[in-house]
C-alpha cells in the first residue's frame, strides 16, 4: 500500500494536525511549513491528496495541502 512509502510515517503527528487547544498564527504557520517540507519529499504525495480528497478528510494535512486549501481546490476543481 502507498501508506507504507509515506514520507510522514513515523513522524510526529503534532506536524500534521492541529493541537486540540488551539495555536497562535505564527506556531500553525510553522507547523505547517514543516509539515509541508515532508510532504514536498514524499513519493506518494499525490495518492495522499486524493485519498483526503475522496474521503472529505477534514482535518490535518494531506498531500501537503491543509483542509482550507483542500476545500479551495475542489471549489475550483467545481467551478
Amino acid at each position: 500500500m502507498w501508506e507504507h512509502r509515506a514520507a510522514c510515517r513515523g513522524s510526529r503527528g503534532e506536524l500534521f494536525y492541529p493541537p486540540v487547544l488551539g495555536e497562535a498564527r505564527d506556531e500553525r504557520r510553522r507547523r505547517e511549513m514543516k509539515a509541508k517540507a515532508i510532504c514536498g519529499r514524499c513519493e506518494v504525495q499525490r495518492h495522499c491528496l486524493e485519498m483526503a480528497v475522496r474521503s472529505a478528510e477534514r482535518h490535518g494535512i494531506w498531500g501537503g495541502l491543509t483542509e482550507r486549501e483542500r476545500g479551495e481546490m475542489l471549489e475550483v476543481r467545481s467551478a
